[in-house]
């Protein structure tokens, strides 16, 4: 049996060790170091490359600037682009003076007295209107201060309305293409009052939107006449067939096309009427207004004021309601005026009047532009209700006669 025999001392074998302890640690930091260094050189590439971009996209724009502030009428193109940010801005705070003429007519008795301004003065701002007027009694009693009164206490009924108009599909009419007043400036009304506007479809932008996609009518196809007996069908080989229908009690008469009826109106207008007014049994007969007064099939006007709402009977008659409890033109009803000075005087007819002075507060939201086709509207009915007697007269009358 051989005997092996370790002639080298634990010290050495020791040492031994740590040298390739040392050797591998070495090639560790070598390999560490060569992956530092290609790290180092790859994100040197990037950040050199992300220079050279940036370098040459600087260059661009200061060659873009320098083009841009070359041109002699850079300020003024500035100028105008920041107005034109601020036109929807401007737009929704604009106030329109003119309806203060509206406001005016809705002040003015009914029952034959008299309001008669002599100094107006509009305070957009405050949205406040300040008058010089004088009452005159042309009643009985014939007392001028109840007509001061009565018109104080009318300021609780006057209210507003504004909306939009659409299509029978719902789709908004623009508003330059709806004209509300004749000639003489007046709105358009029927004998018992029902408003109503026309749609221009003669203007530029204004035809209905259904009848985007068809071809032009020849303009001697839609030419509305105004004598029914000389009236005859327009025919192309039985197409293109348009007949003309008298205008119930009018006299006029319209031509239907494109699903509309268009008619004369003014001296050479032509267009779609559109009721502002609801024609409440008119439209529920024919399906376009049910008993929630919603109304759809049928061009008409939208009201964000404004609700409507039907009442079957026993006897199947429906009786109609208009409410509008959100628009009140003096939102503080007769606390909304202010009597500065009040004193009789005689007018240029030699008549006693009762002078006053005073301030009207009245909702700011009916002057601003954005609430289109806005009208005023004064209480229905009487506006003396001071005396009793005056005010339930008309309710009173004879015993009827036996057969």
């Amino acid at each position: 049996m051989a005997l092996e025999i370790n002639l080298v001392p634990d010290i050495k074998n020791e040492m031994i060790k740590a040298l390739k302890l040392r050797n591998f640690i070495f090639f560790l930091c070598i390999v560490v170091s060569a992956g530092a260094i290609v790290v180092v050189l790859i994100f040197g590439s990037i950040v050199g490359g992300q220079s050279v971009a940036l370098n040459d996209k600087n260059n661009t724009l200061d060659q873009m600037s320098g083009t841009l502030n070359g041109y002699s009428d850079l300020g003024e193109f500035l100028t105008i682009q920041n107005q034109v940010k601020q036109l929807s801005g401007i737009a929704s705070n604009k106030n329109l003076l003119s309806r203060t003429f509206n406001f005016l007519l809705a002040f003015e008795p009914t029952n034959g007295d008299l309001i008669e301004f002599s100094t107006i003065n509009v305070d957009l701002i405050s949205s406040t209107i300040r008058i010089e007027a004088q009452a005159d009694a042309l009643n009985e009693p014939f007392i001028d201060y109840n007509v001061l009164d009565a018109f104080k206490k009318s300021l609780n009924y006057l209210t507003y309305d504004y909306g939009k108009y659409v299509d029978k599909n719902g789709n908004e009419i623009p508003s330059y293409c709806i004209v509300e007043n004749d000639l003489n400036g007046s709105f358009f009304a029927e004998e018992d009052g029902s408003l109503y506007a026309y749609w221009d479809i003669d203007r530029v932008g204004c035809n209905p939107a259904d009848d985007e996609d068809e071809e032009d009518e020849d303009e001697d196809d839609i030419v509305v006449t105004n004598n029914n007996d000389e009236a005859e069908d327009n025919c192309d080989d039985g197409e293109n067939c348009v007949t003309p229908i008298v205008i119930s009690g009018s006299g006029e008469s319209k031509r239907k096309d494109h699903g509309y009826e268009y008619e004369a109106y003014g001296e050479n207008g032509r267009g779609v009427r559109i009721w502002r007014t609801p024609r409440y049994n008119e439209w529920h007969e024919a399906g376009y207004m049910d008993l929630d007064g919603n109304i759809e099939g049928v061009p008409h006007f939208e009201s964000e004021c404004s609700s409507y709402t039907g009442e079957e009977k026993e006897d199947k008659s429906i009786v109609w309601t208009k409410t509008n409890d959100q628009c009140k033109l003096v939102p503080d009803g007769e606390n909304g005026i202010e009597i500065l000075e009040s004193s009789n005087g005689i007018d240029e007819n030699d008549r006693l009047v009762l002078r006053f002075e005073a301030v009207l507060t009245l909702e700011p939201e009916a002057f601003k532009f954005n609430n289109h086709h806005l009208i005023a509207f004064g209480p229905e009915g009487r506006y003396n209700v001071t005396d009793s007697y005056t005010q339930i007269e008309k309710m009173f009358t004879e015993r009827a006669s036996d057969l």
